[in-house]
């Protein structure tokens, strides 16, 4: 009987570790691909602003923090890194958004 008892236990010992090989790279794998639509959903947003801007004033902004302090966008810079390079008045801005992953 206890033969018995333990063969289960290290079966079940061994079915949680295949659970957990398995779980933590799928959910790292969701991580990054959410990490990947919210980079992008920033994108959009900084050039629709842009272009909100540039319909509105006639010219894109000079900079990120203009479209901060006129048409109300909020980065969060803890997790974001925005990269603006505005090339001309009448050229839509180069934007760049970088995930900055968390040091756990």
């Amino acid at each position: 009987m206890k033969t018995r008892t333990k063969k289960w236990i290290e079966v079940l010992c061994a079915l949680a570790v295949l659970i957990i090989v398995i779980a933590v790279p799928s959910s790292r794998r969701a991580r990054a691909e959410e990490a990947e639509d919210s980079v992008q959903a920033i994108r959009e947003t900084v050039m629709q602003r842009a272009l909100q801007c540039y319909v509105i004033e006639g010219a894109y902004p000079v900079s990120l923090e203009y479209l901060e302090e006129n048409y109300g966008l909020t980065v969060n810079t803890e997790e974001y890194k925005i990269v603006y390079t505005p090339y001309a008045e009448n050229l839509p801005p180069e934007v760049r958004v970088i995930y900055r992953q968390r040091q756990n």
